[in-house]
């Protein structure tokens, strides 16, 4: 494919605009809450899964400026508590998985 296509090519696209800072900290909000949720339901069921999902995303919302950093902080301890509980378990029964 040439230069000249391309270019005629992508002239005529619309270009989708950048996001302004407004969705961007709705962005980081929704990461804040995500990781909060996902750190809480972590504690019950999938902590493998939902832990270092939780820590990623809590993790992300602080670096992206979230105004809702103790939700980031609570998602990211939770995170953290879900692979300790993980770990707990795992040193009483020996597997991955719950047992009751």
């Amino acid at each position: 494919m040439e230069l000249t296509e391309l270019t005629a090519r992508t002239e005529g696209a619309e270009r989708t605009p950048a996001p302004t800072r407004r969705t961007a900290g709705r962005d980081a909000d929704g990461m804040a809450v995500a990781s909060f949720i996902l750190g809480l339901l972590g504690l019950l069921v999938l902590n493998l899964l939902l832990g270092p999902t939780a820590i990623v995303l809590a993790c992300a919302a602080l670096y992206r400026g979230t105004a809702r950093k103790g939700r980031a902080f609570l998602g990211l301890g939770l995170g953290v508590a879900d692979l300790v509980v993980l770990v707990t378990l795992m040193q009483f029964d020996s597997t991955v998985s719950w047992s009751f």
